[in-house]
Protein backbone atom coordinates (compact mmCIF):
# COMPACT_ATOMS: atom_id res chain seq x y z
CA UNK A 1 0.00 0.00 0.00
CA UNK A 2 1.22 3.70 -0.64
CA UNK A 3 0.99 6.58 1.27
CA UNK A 4 -1.67 6.10 3.74
CA UNK A 5 -3.69 9.45 4.91
CA UNK A 6 -4.12 9.39 8.68
CA UNK A 7 -7.84 10.35 8.73
CA UNK A 8 -8.15 10.23 12.69
CA UNK A 9 -7.04 8.30 15.85
CA UNK A 10 -9.11 7.32 19.08
CA UNK A 11 -7.51 6.34 22.46
CA UNK A 12 -7.99 4.00 24.49
CA UNK A 13 -6.94 0.79 26.75
CA UNK A 14 -5.40 -1.80 24.95
CA UNK A 15 -5.58 -5.08 25.53
CA UNK A 16 -2.75 -6.94 23.87
CA UNK A 17 -3.08 -8.85 20.67
CA UNK A 18 -0.57 -6.87 18.65
CA UNK A 19 -1.10 -4.77 15.95
CA UNK A 20 -3.24 -5.37 12.68
CA UNK A 21 -5.32 -3.30 9.91
CA UNK A 22 -8.08 -4.34 8.20
CA UNK A 23 -11.12 -3.22 6.86
CA UNK A 24 -13.78 -1.90 9.26
CA UNK A 25 -17.68 -3.88 10.21
CA UNK A 26 -19.35 -1.71 12.23
CA UNK A 27 -22.53 -1.71 14.56
CA UNK A 28 -24.16 0.44 17.18
CA UNK A 29 -26.21 -2.31 18.40
CA UNK A 30 -24.43 -4.81 20.93
CA UNK A 31 -24.11 -8.27 19.58
CA UNK A 32 -25.24 -11.71 21.08
CA UNK A 33 -22.14 -14.09 21.11
CA UNK A 34 -23.66 -17.72 21.70
CA UNK A 35 -26.98 -17.75 19.28
CA UNK A 36 -25.89 -14.44 17.37
CA UNK A 37 -22.69 -15.57 15.62
CA UNK A 38 -22.55 -18.89 13.71
CA UNK A 39 -19.26 -20.13 14.96
CA UNK A 40 -18.22 -22.03 11.68
CA UNK A 41 -18.83 -19.12 9.68
CA UNK A 42 -18.40 -16.31 11.48
CA UNK A 43 -21.77 -14.76 10.21
CA UNK A 44 -24.45 -13.01 12.46
CA UNK A 45 -27.39 -15.21 12.77
CA UNK A 46 -28.75 -12.90 15.05
CA UNK A 47 -32.53 -12.33 13.22
CA UNK A 48 -33.66 -9.16 14.35
CA UNK A 49 -29.38 -7.16 14.35
CA UNK A 50 -28.69 -4.92 11.60
CA UNK A 51 -25.65 -6.77 10.35
CA UNK A 52 -27.79 -10.36 10.46
CA UNK A 53 -26.20 -12.75 7.52
CA UNK A 54 -22.98 -10.25 7.32
CA UNK A 55 -19.53 -12.08 8.61
CA UNK A 56 -17.50 -10.76 11.19
CA UNK A 57 -14.65 -12.90 9.27
CA UNK A 58 -11.13 -11.06 8.70
CA UNK A 59 -12.86 -7.87 9.87
CA UNK A 60 -12.39 -5.26 12.63
CA UNK A 61 -15.28 -5.60 14.68
CA UNK A 62 -16.66 -2.51 15.53
CA UNK A 63 -19.58 -2.67 18.32
CA UNK A 64 -20.52 -0.75 21.38
CA UNK A 65 -20.72 -4.27 23.95
CA UNK A 66 -21.42 -8.05 24.00
CA UNK A 67 -24.80 -9.06 25.31
CA UNK A 68 -26.47 -12.19 26.08
CA UNK A 69 -24.76 -15.38 27.98
CA UNK A 70 -20.92 -15.88 28.64
CA UNK A 71 -21.16 -18.15 25.35
CA UNK A 72 -18.94 -15.02 23.60
CA UNK A 73 -15.79 -16.78 24.92
CA UNK A 74 -16.66 -19.96 23.19
CA UNK A 75 -17.99 -18.45 19.71
CA UNK A 76 -14.93 -16.26 19.87
CA UNK A 77 -12.46 -19.66 20.30
CA UNK A 78 -14.59 -21.64 17.28
CA UNK A 79 -14.12 -18.79 14.97
CA UNK A 80 -10.60 -18.80 15.39
CA UNK A 81 -10.43 -22.36 15.18
CA UNK A 82 -12.43 -22.25 11.50
CA UNK A 83 -10.51 -19.19 10.62
CA UNK A 84 -13.35 -17.00 10.65
CA UNK A 85 -13.01 -14.73 13.72
CA UNK A 86 -12.36 -11.09 13.37
CA UNK A 87 -9.14 -9.82 12.96
CA UNK A 88 -9.25 -7.30 15.60
CA UNK A 89 -12.15 -6.02 18.18
CA UNK A 90 -12.78 -2.62 18.87
CA UNK A 91 -15.95 -2.02 21.66
CA UNK A 92 -17.26 0.50 24.07
CA UNK A 93 -17.86 -1.31 26.86
CA UNK A 94 -16.06 -4.47 28.68
CA UNK A 95 -18.53 -6.85 30.58
CA UNK A 96 -17.72 -10.43 31.84
CA UNK A 97 -19.43 -11.65 28.60
CA UNK A 98 -16.67 -10.38 26.02
CA UNK A 99 -13.24 -10.38 28.71
CA UNK A 100 -13.11 -13.67 28.15
CA UNK A 101 -13.89 -14.06 24.81
CA UNK A 102 -10.72 -11.17 24.86
CA UNK A 103 -8.40 -13.59 26.08
CA UNK A 104 -9.19 -16.52 23.74
CA UNK A 105 -9.76 -14.29 20.59
CA UNK A 106 -6.18 -13.84 19.93
CA UNK A 107 -6.57 -10.95 18.16
CA UNK A 108 -5.74 -7.02 19.01
CA UNK A 109 -8.56 -5.61 20.88
CA UNK A 110 -9.27 -2.42 22.36
CA UNK A 111 -11.91 -0.63 24.21
CA UNK A 112 -12.48 2.52 26.82
CA UNK A 113 -11.81 5.32 23.59
CA UNK A 114 -11.50 8.87 23.90
CA UNK A 115 -14.51 9.20 21.02
CA UNK A 116 -17.12 6.53 20.54
CA UNK A 117 -16.11 4.10 17.89
CA UNK A 118 -19.76 3.29 16.33
CA UNK A 119 -19.61 7.21 15.36
CA UNK A 120 -16.45 7.54 14.48
CA UNK A 121 -15.49 4.65 12.64
CA UNK A 122 -17.93 3.41 9.47
CA UNK A 123 -17.73 0.29 7.35
CA UNK A 124 -15.66 -0.42 5.22
CA UNK A 125 -13.02 2.01 6.63
CA UNK A 126 -9.27 0.79 6.50
CA UNK A 127 -8.48 0.74 10.26
CA UNK A 128 -5.11 0.16 11.89
CA UNK A 129 -6.04 -1.44 15.59
CA UNK A 130 -3.26 -1.26 17.91
CA UNK A 131 -3.90 -4.01 20.88
CA UNK A 132 -0.93 -3.26 22.82
CA UNK A 133 -0.84 0.70 23.03
CA UNK A 134 -4.63 1.00 22.34
CA UNK A 135 -4.35 3.42 19.60
CA UNK A 136 -7.08 3.13 16.28
CA UNK A 137 -6.20 4.38 13.65
CA UNK A 138 -8.75 5.40 10.81
CA UNK A 139 -6.40 4.88 7.65
CA UNK A 140 -8.52 5.49 4.76
CA UNK A 141 -12.37 6.27 4.86
CA UNK A 142 -14.79 3.99 2.22
CA UNK A 143 -15.78 7.32 1.14
CA UNK A 144 -12.46 8.37 -0.32
CA UNK A 145 -12.67 5.68 -2.70
CA UNK A 146 -16.08 7.65 -4.31
CA UNK A 147 -13.97 10.96 -4.10
CA UNK A 148 -10.98 9.31 -6.05
CA UNK A 149 -9.38 9.98 -3.22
Amino acid sequence: MTAIELHNQLHGRGLGGGVCEGEALVTTEAVAGWGGIDQRTGTIIESEHELVGQSIAGKVLVFPAAKGSSGWSGVLHMTRLEGCAPKAMVFNVMNTKIALAVVVSHVPCVTDLDQDPTAVIKTGDLVRVDGDRGVIEILKRKDDNARGA
